[in-house]
């Protein structure tokens, strides 16, 4: 039933007073929300083993609730979508999609385009040239084929459908190539900076349409000086944001760095959303769409510092989680798949898709080529910038309010960006996949007897105090010195804030980048572990990915770089004494952990903190001027031997004391071998120094006499093998806490009454339990 939108209520008084809600412009936004919200999750979770990114499932959710599919039921259309609804569903959606522009330009780094050489340079001009002229070449024949586009001026016509046509979604780029793992692979760093010019270029070319524009083919007939009016306004814009507001905003991001006033803080941020609505407000005065104002406002904003991470933080769930979905809702309301009637409407479909993918494809592939990438990398960047997703949403909506696009024509072009966006990931995952260091040639003998290679992952500053003081211990600058790998685990979520990080770092391998550059968390970092002269070198780098694949990029860097340890930190951290000092970080890193322990090439030690040598709050610094007391529990086994040989290193130091805590248990003959090892070991490790401190324990009551070490604070660090699972029952039974740590680390991590020494968990691979080889 048709109403006046004027006549319509905000909300209603509710059913037992007889009045339908749904009849009412809020509570019915609620229901449309709640469905474009359930539609759109329900898709991307069955879409997710095809690998598709979100806005591939929020495109085809929009599809199926406007008049393509369930929209076909005029009863469902009119109760959930009447046409009164419209205005208000878009102008929310408008809303979302004005703060999301502002999000991608806040994304956008201006530097990194400037950087970004020649190659991307070629592969972006190539790569939007083609597709353009191909765009041009088509447009003739579309005008006369579809009904109802002659009536729209040509300049008009050519600049939509070519922008259409060369456009790259950088956002959804960037989140194909995270889940792809290429980010910060040369194939990916290449894409992603060309994406960005690609983008840049294709906003100023799509603000030249709308300035030509002017309202579709009702406006065809009007001043070309209007056009040129729109475009010098546009260009008055622009040059007045960056001279004058870009050092306000300067300013306001530098104070709310510094500044620790919480209402202040709130003012500045309070400020920038004001100035995203300005923005947006002023490009629509001038004729060009508001979403270039808000684009431009986020450009400006300063990428260093902390001010840009707490905008994202602040507006990017509620934007992109509840706002942007509504947009591709109303986006498939207009689309009419029905409106494509006939065998040469569907073969215009075949040629427009044929054109878009020949253009972008060939134009970045030959481009690719002539730069000297390698054939299989450059097919990889022509379908990788073949993606188009939300922005490419984002001009054809803008060329149907113009009228420049009819409904046929919009509909045609919505399928050619959701078959192109579709058809990336898995193509790219046939074509490329990048070597993972599997057939890395091992080093030199004599090297891997010179240097004992350590990759220490950390979680963020709070892990690295601990660190620090254990790899100290370590180290040995005479006989087999230490080479330290520190690596920043970082979840890679669907947030800008993430693939900001990854636009800030620099390549150093894949999938890895080396530093955050103008970071704080990083400078943190970095400047403790300089301040440590002992350790000499070290190596930091950014581990940024999904915590599901976190562990791929662990074996691998540790295969790569042909370590013999990983060191991991445990997912739960100790801040002081009693449960309510327990902090667990998250579960899936306790998960990763336990990924890593099953596949990696080499020796894993878990590392539970508990403030080695420092207490709470000292944190921030290491202290090394302190004699660290470490203690080896020994009960035997290839992790336990493996615990002395690391246990070795630390003898001999002036402010280490060593203490080696043997359990006599009973071996059966069948485990006679072992013992012999045990034997040997023991005897090795104390014959390397004499001043190492030894003590025998009855093995029958290990579960009280391992807790009495934990209860007594006469050491700093405690290490002991993680041991096999067998020997873990016959030590403490069945009940097992934490299967990662096994018997003697669930012991000392399972009380809270007391504040116990940190502890490392040492597990060998299997493989090396076998073959019983040297780790130093």
């Amino acid at each position: 039933m048709q109403q006046n939108i004027s006549s319509i209520g905000t909300s209603s008084d509710g059913v037992w007073q007889g009045e339908n809600p749904l009849n009412y412009s809020f509570p019915l936004l609620i229901v449309q929300t709640t469905l474009v919200l359930l539609t759109s999750r329900g898709l991307a979770f069955l879409l997710k083993p095809l690998h598709q990114p979100k806005v591939v499932a929020e495109i085809i959710s929009g599809i199926l609730l406007g008049p393509s599919a369930l929209g076909r039921n005029k009863y469902f259309l009119n109760l959930v979508f009447p046409s009164w609804s419209t205005p208000i569903l878009e102008s929310v959606a408008s809303i979302g999609l004005l703060f999301f522009l502002f999000l991608v330009g806040l994304e956008l780094e201006l530097s990194t385009i400037r950087q970004s050489g020649r190659k991307a340079f070629s592969i972006a001009v190539a790569g939007m040239s083609l597709p353009f002229i191909f765009g041009v070449g088509i447009s003739f024949f579309l005008r006369k084929a579809i009904k109802g586009e002659d009536k729209v001026g040509y300049g008009q016509y050519i600049m939509f459908l070519g922008v259409a046509l060369s456009i790259t979604a950088f956002p959804v780029l960037a989140r194909i190539l995270a889940e792809l793992k290429l980010l910060t692979t040369h194939v990916g760093q290449t894409a992603m900076a060309a994406a960005a010019l690609n983008d840049v270029a294709a906003w100023i070319l799509l603000t030249l349409a709308v300035a030509l524009a002017g309202n579709g083919s009702s406006g065809a007939h009007k001043s070309p000086l209007i056009s040129v009016w729109v475009l010098l306004c546009g260009v008055a814009f622009v040059a007045f944001m960056f001279i004058l507001v870009r050092p306000m905003m300067t300013w306001v991001a530098r104070r709310s760095s510094i500044e620790q006033d919480y209402v202040m803080e709130e003012a500045f941020i309070c400020l920038t959303l004001i100035g995203v609505m300005l923005s947006g407000f002023m490009t629509d005065l001038i004729g060009i769409h508001a979403i270039f104002g808000a684009f431009i406002f986020g450009i400006i904003i300063p990428k260093g510092g902390e001010f840009g991470p707490k905008l994202i933080t602040r507006i990017e769930d509620f934007v992109a989680g509840l706002l942007l979905p509504l947009y591709f809702a109303s986006s498939g309301l207009r689309t009419d798949i029905a409106k494509i009637q006939g065998i040469e409407a569907w073969g215009l479909l075949v040629l427009i898709i044929s054109t878009a993918c020949a253009g972008k494809i060939l134009g970045t592939f030959l481009t690719a080529v002539l730069c000297k990438i390698p054939v299989r990398e450059s097919l990889a960047l022509g379908f990788l910038m073949n993606s188009k997703g939300l922005v490419e949403l984002i001009v054809l909506n803008i060329g149907r309010e113009k009228k420049v696009l009819t409904d046929e024509m919009f509909a045609i072009l919505v399928l050619m960006a959701l078959f192109t966006t579709f058809l990336t990931t898995p193509t790219v995952m046939v074509i490329y996949k990048p070597l993972r260091g599997l057939e890395r040639a091992s080093p030199p003998a004599d090297d891997l007897e010179d240097e004992l290679r350590i990759l220490a992952c950390i979680h963020g500053p709070s892990n690295v105090p601990s660190l620090i003081n254990l790899m100290e211990s370590i180290h040995e600058t005479n006989r087999s010195p230490l080479k330290l790998h520190v690596m920043h685990l970082v979840e890679l979520t669907d947030r800008s804030s993430s693939i900001l990080m990854v636009q800030r770092a620099r390549k150093n391998g894949f999938p890895f980048v080396s530093r955050l550059c103008h970071g704080a968390k990083h400078d943190q970092i970095a400047s403790v572990f300089e301040a440590s002269a002992q350790l000499g070198r070290v190596h930091h780098s950014t581990a940024i990915s999904a915590l599901s694949t976190m562990h791929e990029d662990i074996c691998h860097v540790a295969k790569d770089r042909s370590v013999e340890m990983i060191i991991l930190p445990f997912h739960k951290q100790w801040s002081g004494e009693g449960d309510e000092a327990i902090k667990s970080i998250s579960h899936s890193w306790r998960e990763v952990n336990q990924r890593v322990l099953t596949t990696a090439p080499c020796s894993v030690a878990v590392l539970i903190d508990r403030r080695f040598n420092n207490p709470p709050e000292q944190a921030a610094q290491p202290t090394t001027a302190m004699p660290k007391r470490v203690a080896i529990l020994f009960t035997g086994g290839p992790d336990d031997r493996e615990a002395l040989k690391l246990g070795q290193r630390m003898t001999g130091k002036q402010l280490v004391q060593v203490t080696l805590v043997r359990f006599l248990r009973g071996q059966r003959d069948g485990n006679r071998r072992e013992k012999e090892l045990d034997e040997s070991a023991l005897a090795e490790f104390r014959r390397s120094d004499t001043s190492i401190g030894y003590e025998e324990k009855a093995g029958s009551n290990v579960v009280e006499e391992v807790r009495r070490i934990g209860q007594s604070r006469e050491h700093d660090i405690l290490i002991v093998g993680k041991g096999h699972p067998s020997s873990c029952r016959e030590i403490s039974g069945n009940h097992t806490e934490c299967e990662e740590l096994g018997a003697i680390g669930s012991i000392l991590t399972s009380g809270h009454q007391s504040l116990f020494p940190s502890i490392l968990v040492i597990q060998r691979p299997k493989e090396a339990a076998e073959n019983v080889p040297e780790m130093i």
